[in-house]
């Protein structure tokens, strides 16, 4: 004896089966194009706080309420003059300083200053041997423009970030990047799963002093 109920209910599921499938893809696409995304280190410029190959989820969504914090990790577009030669090529680092932040190289501990607070940045780069990169391989003394970021990876002997800008350009807009280039904030390696971690922004940044305000 048939089951009229069971066979209908297994036509119905056919019949729907392509309508869900688009329904999910169509979710996907726009999560990925409006929240989350996932993006590859190519290169050292963040180790180890980012090895080459680690993947990494970036919340695409965060930075249009707010704009980005100090010690974040961004993804963002490069200006022209940084990229290699890939139109819209896209580069992680991480935030140093905000609009108005005065940024000094270095303290008698040759550690960075902003806004007169020195700051302690355990996650730079150590090779084998433990030995440091230095917080910055040249002296200087700028003020982030408005609306504008002061990026540099944790690696830094290998990045090309704001500083590598500044010494070769002596120029600040050259040598930072606008807060509208920002695609989004990466907060945790999920591959390989075994460097699975939170991307979190260190204490040491909640300490930082606001930039005084223009007068």
């Amino acid at each position: 004896m048939t089951d009229e109920q069971t066979e209908k209910r297994r036509g119905s599921f056919w019949r729907e089966l392509p309508i869900l499938l688009g329904v999910a893809i169509l979710v996907a696409v726009l999560v990925r194009a409006f929240v989350l995304q996932t993006f590859y280190i190519p290169s050292p410029s963040m180790e180890h706080t980012l090895n080459i190959l680690d993947r990494v989820l970036v919340n695409k969504l965060v930075y249009d309420f707010r704009d980005p914090h100090r010690g974040e990790i961004v993804v963002f577009r490069a200006p022209q003059d940084w990229q290699s030669g890939a139109e819209g090529e896209d580069f992680i680092k991480r935030v140093i300083g905000v609009g108005g932040d005065h940024i000094v190289c270095c303290d008698n501990q040759d550690r960075l200053m902003i806004n007169g607070h020195s700051l302690d940045e355990p996650y730079i780069y150590r090779d084998a041997d433990g030995n440091q990169d230095p917080a910055a391989d040249e002296d200087f003394d700028i003020t982030v423009p408005p609306n504008r970021l002061w990026v540099m990876g944790d690696h830094r002997s290998a990045s090309g970030d704001s500083l590598e800008h500044w010494e070769q350009t002596k120029e600040i807009t050259e040598a930072t990047i606008t807060t509208d280039s920002v695609i989004g904030r990466a907060f945790t390696v999920f591959w390989p799963v075994n460097r699975a971690d939170w991307l979190s922004v260190p204490d040491s940044y909640h300490d930082i002093p606001d930039a005084p305000a223009a007068n």
